[in-house]
């Protein structure tokens, strides 16, 4: 089942950044991109995720054409099927933990996972507030939020940027699972080991998405 189709995608700041991008995304596929600061990896992912326009081409989502046609489909599409793990954690500063993740889980309809929280390493920490936590605390309880949301396309900027090795790679163990269950991954990173792990690896160099690896 095709998730995602990105179209001829163009886009460009005070210095063209890419330009006829194409890709799709399809039931349990993992994507993940590379290439320099400032070749504009996280702005491809703001694309697909909703989150900023293209200058040029179409984003389809569900087969819906979110940003011309089926503009109205976009609430929900944010709401329950669109998850996004940002460089930055986001969390509600004033609240705990537990209390953000059930934000996530309100907005969405969804109930915390006892055994999500448990795969993430953040029992212990649950109940305090997110200015008490380390930075790799935050990060985890972070994705842990998004997936709450249970949704079909799960975006990520460098998620595994505050965490140590063996962390990250705990962490990332629950993403590619989560996979398994029909939902897909578009993910931004540095690390060339993790993106690996992904069926598809792209470089975004020269303004253009270059295939690196391709899975069996």
């Amino acid at each position: 089942m095709k998730l995602l189709q990105a179209t001829n995608i163009s886009h460009k700041f005070d210095y063209p950044l890419f330009e006829g991008v194409s890709l799709s995304l399809h039931s349990k596929d993992s994507v993940a991109v590379v290439g320099v600061s400032g070749s504009g990896k996280s702005t491809l992912l703001h694309i697909l995720s909703t989150l900023l326009k293209p200058q040029k081409g179409k984003v389809e989502l569900f087969g819906y054409d979110v940003y011309y046609n089926d503009k109205d489909k976009l609430p929900s599409i944010r709401r329950y099927d669109v998850g996004i793990v940002f460089q930055s954690h986001y969390l509600f500063k004033g609240f705990s933990a537990k209390e953000n993740i059930q934000v996530a889980a309100l907005l969405s309809k969804q109930e915390i996972d006892p055994k999500l929280i448990e795969a993430f390493g953040i029992e212990r920490v649950i109940d305090k507030k997110v200015t008490e936590l380390s930075g790799g605390e935050q990060q985890r309880v972070s994705i842990a939020r998004v997936l709450t949301k249970k949704p079909k396309l799960l975006f990520a900027d460098e998620p595994t940027g505050n965490l140590d090795k063996k962390t990250a790679n705990e962490v990332m163990d629950v993403v590619f699972d989560y996979l398994s269950l029909g939902n897909a991954l578009f993910l931004v990173t540095h690390d060339l080991e993790l993106a690996k792990r992904c069926e598809r690896v792209y470089a975004l160099e020269e303004r253009k998405l270059k295939l690196l690896k391709r899975g069996s």
